[in-house]
């Protein structure tokens, strides 16, 4: 995981998992919608695991 995708998770977090598949964008989509906080944790956990 790069600096720069953990940059991305925290300013637009479905945006940095774009080359993970349409699941887990949309996950996070809808994550960063109902509240920031989880679609950051959502993104950092989807990066974190598919290194």
């Amino acid at each position: 995981m790069s600096i720069w995708r953990v940059i991305l998770s925290i300013i637009f977090p479905p945006l940095a998992v774009y080359d993970r598949g349409c699941g887990s964008i949309l996950i996070v989509f809808i994550l960063t919608c109902c509240a920031w906080v989880p679609g950051v944790i959502g993104a950092l956990v989807i990066l974190n695991k598919n290194k």
